[in-house]
């Protein structure tokens, strides 16, 4: 079972392991055999802590490059949904950009992320 509360840390320890692109951070947010789809329609989800680390950082976003606000919006059981967005600041001839989030995931009971999707649109 998760509650909010629980919901919210794992959610600022996602946006600490993204920040960092610490290896040990991120492999500590997810389940053994974790499922991580970057968008609901995702052919190849990552399958694993390692699958899932080495797919953060094939080419991880700088640091200084974004920032980032994401909440709990429902909990149900171990299933819990987030909601949030990410803004990327303009980079050379890479203009900023916005995107609206929303996060499906289901946890174990020791509170690790089993199945991750990532929902998002970008502002027009």
């Amino acid at each position: 079972m998760i509650d909010t509360a629980t919901l919210q840390h794992w959610l600022d320890n996602y946006v600490e392991a993204w920040r960092s692109n610490d290896p040990g951070k991120i492999e500590a947010l997810f389940s053994e055999h974790a499922r991580y789809s970057w968008s609901p329609f995702d052919e190849e989800p990552a399958v694993g802590r390692a699958a899932i680390v080495e797919g953060w950082l094939n080419e991880p976003d700088d640091p200084d490059s974004w920032e980032c606000g994401y909440q709990p919006l429902a909990v149900a059981g171990d299933v819990a949904i987030a909601s949030g967005w990410t803004r990327y600041r303009p980079e050379g001839s890479k203009p900023g950009r916005e995107y609206a989030n929303v996060f499906v995931m289901r946890f174990d009971p020791q509170g690790l992320c089993s199945e991750f999707t990532e929902w998002y649109m970008q502002r027009p």
